[in-house]
């Protein structure tokens, strides 16, 4: 960690933040800020943040913000304390048939990011991408906890228009270990995967390409993306958030949990059988956010996934 932030503090004296165009990258006491102009977009979690001791995390997305600067995301929220903004996490990791934590829940279950790197592109997006290990007090070597599973993950920032941003995520897991495995929860929901705890408004409102989704006690079907929308914005505005599952995921279109209150919304893969991680081609997941401000249709958020 001592690399890592001696890295971020380059940066950082030669600027109070690395700005390419409108879109900023400004490192604070524990994590990046990035900021459209004058709007705040989003702030990766970096140095390590727990409540009263437990639920230790890093390596997630919190706040997220709106286009018009109201919070979308919440973090320690007190019906899920796990619960953590924009997270990817599993409930199952096994090695062989040794069970060595959950991700989801946060027991025994570490993360150390190990590098941070910032790119911009020709067309003015930028990158932020890091490398993070998983461990567990579980998994030792030697009486040493020995990391399992290297993760690294791009997140991919576009210039936002007057109307709606997209954030691309992709996430990489490869095995340190032969015979790991990861899964969702172990019942019929099985959910786990790419996940957004976003504060949801009393109209909130699922759709699809085929119009309104209903929230149900167990996954529903996908078509690909799902819209929540509601009075997100400030003064209780229109506003939503558009989860896109990747065409080229494993399972596409993968299944979604949706909550109406007090819960995350999810793109549940695998489910709850696990699948196995290669220790020599990692496993690749895609997911985008398209954050907008008033409403956006279906028809809208389809040419969007194939800009």
């Amino acid at each position: 960690m001592k690399r890592l932030f001696a890295l971020l503090l380059f940066f950082v004296l030669f600027s109070n933040g690395l700005l390419w165009g409108q879109l900023t990258m400004k490192k604070q006491s524990d994590g990046i800020k990035i900021v459209d102009g004058s709007s705040n977009v989003l702030f990766y979690q970096m140095k390590p943040l727990n409540k009263d001791g437990a639920y230790e995390r890093c390596n997630y997305i919190h706040p997220l913000w709106g286009l018009n600067g109201k919070v979308l995301t919440e973090d320690f929220p007190a019906d899920h304390l796990h619960h953590r903004g924009v997270f990817w996490a599993w409930h199952q990791v096994w090695i062989g048939d040794k069970r060595i934590g959950d991700p989801w829940e946060i027991e025994d279950f570490e993360q150390e990011i190990t590098e941070i790197e910032f790119i911009k592109d020709p067309d003015k997006t930028i990158w932020l991408k890091s490398e993070v290990l998983w461990s567990s007090d579980k998994w030792k070597k030697n009486g040493e906890q020995k990391p399992y599973i290297r993760e690294n993950v791009s997140i991919h920032v576009h210039e936002s228009s007057l109307k709606n941003r997209r954030i691309d995520f992709e996430i990489s897991l490869l095995a340190l270990e032969e015979n790991l495995r990861i899964g969702g929860s172990e019942d019929e929901k099985g959910y786990g995967g790419f996940s957004v705890r976003m504060i949801l408004p009393d109209d909130v409102q699922f759709t699809g390409e085929s119009g309104n989704i209903e929230a149900k006690n167990t996954a529903v079907e996908s078509e690909g993306f799902v819209n929540i929308s509601g009075s997100l914005g400030k003064g209780n505005s229109k506003a939503g958030i558009a989860i896109i599952d990747n065409k080229d995921n494993p399972g596409y279109p993968q299944n979604l949990i949706l909550r109406e209150k007090n819960s995350m919304q999810n793109i549940a893969w695998p489910g709850s059988e696990p699948v196995e991680l290669s220790t020599t081609e990692p496993l690749v997941l895609k997911y985008s956010l398209i954050v907008y401000s008033g409403k956006l249709k279906s028809k809208r958020i389809s040419k969007l996934i194939d800009q």
